[in-house]
């Protein structure tokens, strides 16, 4: 086929050019849809939670069993064991107080995880959720380092009897994901479900940026604290009675 043949047949119906420059443009754009996960879509919702210490009563686990069976971790007998939630005991110094709160992954706006993780493995969704990427984490574990709330693990052992909602691996770092598989679906996270379920109704869940919701309610009546708040992290997970 000479060079003129080649024009005529690449110039002979315009129309079918252009009909299938805009066919790829639409497939390409699909396709990105399906590839984007929820959340990463809407910068609308900020998932969140508001802890009542007031209510969470020190010696109760259920939130840390309920955490661990959702997701497929063994209860943490060492300290290299992975926890995504464990409880703090806290002393008032002027009272002599005691109590305990759940603390895990404050789901930071501004998290120091994700600023020095040299992959981009730590990530933070649209919705605020701080996750962690297994297939592109090297195990640094300068996020470890990095969190001010001692809130990743490292995971040392090869793992079993995974969830499949809940990808595990070991050499990678995991920390709480505020049950995201649960959240995508329009579900409440297994610790605060729990927490319900047991009477206590310590744990609130829901989206931070609705002013309607129960949870952005709620902070708008009461004091509500973020654990180190001098750092301006913006934490997505707050304290009352603390």
């Amino acid at each position: 086929m000479n060079q003129a043949n080649l024009d005529n047949k690449t110039n002979a119906d315009p129309k079918t050019n252009l009909d299938r420059r805009e066919f790829l443009t639409k497939s390409s754009i699909g396709l990105a849809g399906l590839a984007i996960a929820p959340g990463m879509i809407t910068n609308k919702v900020r998932w969140g939670m508001l802890i009542d210490n007031n209510q969470c009563e020190t010696g109760c686990n259920d939130c840390v069993t309920a955490c661990n069976t959702e997701n497929g971790l063994a209860p943490a007998t060492k300290p290299t064991d992975a926890q995504w939630i464990r409880k703090v005991q806290l002393r008032d110094t002027l009272t002599d107080r005691v109590s305990s709160l759940p603390m895990m992954c404050q789901h930071c706006e501004h998290p120091p995880c994700v600023d020095v993780c040299p992959t981009q493995a730590s990530f933070k969704r649209a919705d605020g959720i701080v996750l962690v990427d297994k297939h592109i984490c090297i195990g640094c574990r300068y996020c470890v380092m990095a969190c001010p709330y001692q809130a990743r693990s490292f995971v040392h052992e090869v793992l079993t009897d995974q969830k499949t909602e809940v990808p595990r691996g070991k050499g990678t770092v995991e920390s709480c994901t505020l049950c995201v598989h649960r959240v995508d679906k329009g579900e409440t996270t297994a610790c605060a479900e729990a927490c319900s379920k047991a009477g206590h109704n310590a744990i609130l869940f829901g989206d931070l940026n609705d002013p309607e919701s129960a949870i952005a309610k709620r902070i708008r009546s009461v004091a509500s604290t973020q654990i180190r708040a001098d750092l301006g992290l913006n934490t997505g997970v707050r304290y009352e009675g603390i």
